[in-house]
């Protein structure tokens, strides 16, 4: 029987046996990556180099696309590279490191869609009161607590994890170290600690929810009244898409954290775990950069300066 001290690596998820779908998944990975880092980069450089964009909006979506970058840098290097050697090992701290971050990253970052969401009512339900609850001060202490209830939650969650004796292997049926397959290979019954941990978790986040969805509605009953049909189209063009991520993020990631062991199967799981841990990195440059006119604008100027400076 093996223990937690006499494991020095863990085995992730292999997701195919042949050389040729090992390379297949590497390409397939590695394009995911750098559209990623590239509409993220971009929106970064944007924002930090437009002063018209040094607006509370920008600011909040400057810290998402830095949480979307270290999200999916977390899981996506390490997969690609056991792809392309042809292993499957991942060193004990290594995956202590990885489970940290992750849960870091992805609790931050949707604290932060809940603080966006605050952002977005008081503009358009309170647009007087905008530079008073939204001042620069407001906004660094809104992101720290962002980013602040993320250490605590991670630093929570890997030491309850890592503490378990793990008495059934070190196969891990996941592509990165995560909580619910971590937990599978603990004894019996020792794993009700982190449990109930992951519970509390989920009312903070079901709670986020909740203020998100109360949000918009206040929101679209604002947006309803706009006279502009054209101005009623441009806000349910930007809030819509931002909710159905938060709706898929939130969704994805309460199913794969508190399903019943019944319901598990390595296909389903990889596939829960995609959605909140790949898609929302990918997609939230397109839905924050292509629906706004802003942030377009900035960008054509940041490709023109760079072109312009290369001749």
């Amino acid at each position: 029987m093996s223990n937690t001290s006499s494991i020095t690596e863990f085995l992730l998820l292999a997701f195919a046996d042949t050389r040729e779908l090992q390379l297949l998944h590497f390409w397939l990975f590695l394009g995911i990556y750098l559209a990623a880092l590239l509409g993220n980069g971009l929106i970064i450089t944007a924002i930090a180099c437009d002063n018209r964009l040094h607006t509370p909006m920008y600011f909040f979506l400057f810290n998402l696309s830095l949480l979307d970058l270290g999200c999916i840098s977390t899981t996506f290097p390490k997969s690609m590279a056991n792809s392309l050697w042809d292993t499957r090992a991942i060193s004990y701290l290594g995956c202590a490191a990885q489970l940290f971050l992750f849960v870091l990253l992805i609790i931050a970052e949707y604290s932060l869609l809940t603080i966006m969401a605050y952002d977005r009512y008081v503009a358009i339900c309170k647009p007087l009161h905008y530079g008073t609850l939204l001042g620069s001060r407001a906004c660094v202490h809104m992101a720290a607590a962002a980013w602040g209830s993320g250490f605590l939650t991670a630093l929570l969650h890997t030491a309850n994890t890592f503490s378990l004796p793990l008495c059934k292997g070190n196969a891990v049926d996941q592509f990165f170290c995560e909580i619910p397959p971590l937990l599978k290979l603990s004894c019996s019954h020792t794993y009700l600690r982190e449990v109930g941990v992951i519970v509390l978790s989920a009312c903070f986040v079901f709670g986020c929810f909740l203020f998100i969805v109360v949000s918009y509605v206040q929101i679209f009953r604002a947006v309803l009244r706009i006279p502009s049909e054209q101005g009623r189209h441009k806000a349910f063009s930007t809030c819509i898409p931002h909710l159905a991520v938060v709706s898929l993020f939130v969704s994805t990631i309460i199913f794969a954290h508190l399903k019943p062991p019944s319901t598990s199967s390595p296909s389903l799981d990889l596939v829960v775990t995609v959605l909140y841990s790949v898609v929302p990195p990918a997609v939230n440059p397109l839905i924050y950069s292509m629906r706004n006119k802003e942030l377009k604008d900035a960008l054509k100027n940041l490709i023109r300066e760079v072109v312009f400076q290369q001749q």
